[in-house]
């Protein structure tokens, strides 16, 4: 099965990347084809270019090689590297309606939060359709707000298809229902757009004091607490499973403990799960030109996978000739 994920060079990854995505596709390399890229093109869309697109770039390599990309499992590399998605772009661009990206929300969302209006903003779709299709990708793990542009893949794959025959495969999305919306510090979904992130990496005091922020109801120290709609417990739940998270739910029914212990609690669980993850990250931020180096070897597989797929694009769209 082959599995497909990518991630803009946006920053500092926070912990709803890594449960939304990074984690499916980590756990995604043991039984699967995985293709896992860094999409440097379509963060340009929203503005990001230059040096600090460079930087951010190698940074974010650097993490998810940290979270446990594993370069010899999946094909790990970036999205630039491999210049025929640009290609496939154009072609399927002319497969998609003006109608269909009209409707999509990602564009309407961030037109309203004031992001620049362009056409790579715009035509976003497109180029992650080329993403997904390229490499006949079968399931792409996604959050729910991502489900349109998987959706929208499928509609130009299939008027594709029906214009030159069966050569794209229809993708499906893959939503982890429980850590599909991971909750923000103010019960939004976490998003960097939305400054509402916890970073997964950095210094224990910074993080701490992050998770303090988190939106609590005001309730007396005393009092049993309601934990199903506690943005505090609805992170905690993502690092707990069995018996540890039975207890957690039992000392919000208890009471005798306010909100403020649950943040201490939940920041010692965050700080201990990422343990080893930090300890990776500090190798790989010590050898760069070992990073640089994995890059260049997914890249070269990447474009191995794509060649037969565009090849056989070029020859029945006339490209060939």
């Amino acid at each position: 099965m082959k599995v497909l994920t990518g991630i803009q060079p946006s920053g500092d990854l926070h912990i709803g990347n890594y449960f939304g995505s990074i984690k499916q596709m980590v756990e995604a390399q043991k039984e699967n084809d995985t293709f896992a890229f860094i999409a440097n093109y379509h963060a340009m869309s929203s503005g990001n270019g230059g040096k600090k697109l460079a930087e951010l770039t190698m940074q974010t390599a650097t993490d998810f090689l940290a979270l446990g990309i594993d370069p010899q499992k999946s094909t790990f590399w970036v999205q630039s590297d491999v210049k025929e998605v640009l290609e496939l772009y154009w072609i399927l661009s002319a497969f998609t309606p003006m109608g269909l990206l009209e409707r999509a929300h990602s564009y309407k969302d961030k037109i309203a939060k004031g992001i620049k209006a362009n056409h790579s903003l715009f035509s976003y779709p497109v180029l992650m359709a080329a993403d997904i299709l390229i490499f006949g990708s079968e399931i792409i793990p996604v959050g729910k707000d991502q489900i349109q542009h998987v959706e929208i893949a499928r509609d130009i794959a299939i008027k594709f298809n029906n214009e030159y025959g069966d050569i794209l495969t229809i993708p499906e999305f893959k939503v982890q229902e429980e850590v599909a919306t991971v909750p923000g510090i103010d019960g939004q979904k976490m998003s960097k757009s939305y400054g509402n992130i916890i970073n997964i990496f950095g210094e224990e005091k910074a993080q701490m004091k992050t998770i303090k922020k988190i939106v609590t109801e005001n309730v007396p120290m005393e009092d049993p607490k309601e934990y199903e709609n506690c943005n505090v417990y609805n992170m905690a739940k993502l690092f707990l499973e069995g018996d540890n998270l039975i207890a957690l739910q039992e000392r919000y029914k208890k009471g005798g403990e306010g909100h403020g212990h649950f943040k201490i609690y939940l920041g010692e669980i965050m700080w201990e799960y990422f343990k080893d993850f930090r300890e990776k990250r500090e190798y790989y931020q010590a050898h760069q030109d070992e990073v640089r180096e994995i890059l260049i070897m997914g890249a070269n597989k990447a474009k191995e996978s794509a060649m037969p797929m565009i090849e056989k694009i070029r020859s029945v769209t006339g490209i060939n000739y």
